[in-house]
């Protein structure tokens, strides 16, 4: 059975890490986790170090163009559909009224 350990537990060793006080295969047998893991969790981490930094303005907006996308897609979508619902009622004729 695996082990499933916290988001904070994880922070907490990967400071550990990033502080070089001790090596990787140190802290994993004090932890009770494999050196490999700890390198992934590291990777993890300092691949997504950089969102810390960003503005918050020019993520939102990234998010906020997709979701605008998504959503005029959508809406397309919906038209279409209706069109094909009406076309559908006016063909069969009193069936649907």
């Amino acid at each position: 059975m695996r082990k499933q350990h916290s988001a904070a537990f994880k922070a907490d060793l990967i400071i550990e890490v990033l502080k070089e006080e001790k090596t990787i295969a140190q802290l994993a047998a004090e932890h009770g986790v494999h050196p490999v893991q700890i390198s992934q969790w590291k990777a993890a981490a300092l691949k997504g170090l950089p969102a810390v930094f960003e503005k918050e303005g020019k993520g939102e907006a990234a998010r906020q163009a997709v979701h605008e996308k998504e959503k005029d897609a959508l809406y397309q979508e919906i038209g279409r559909l209706h069109a094909q619902v009406s076309w559908m009622k006016k063909k069969a004729g009193h069936v649907f009224e």
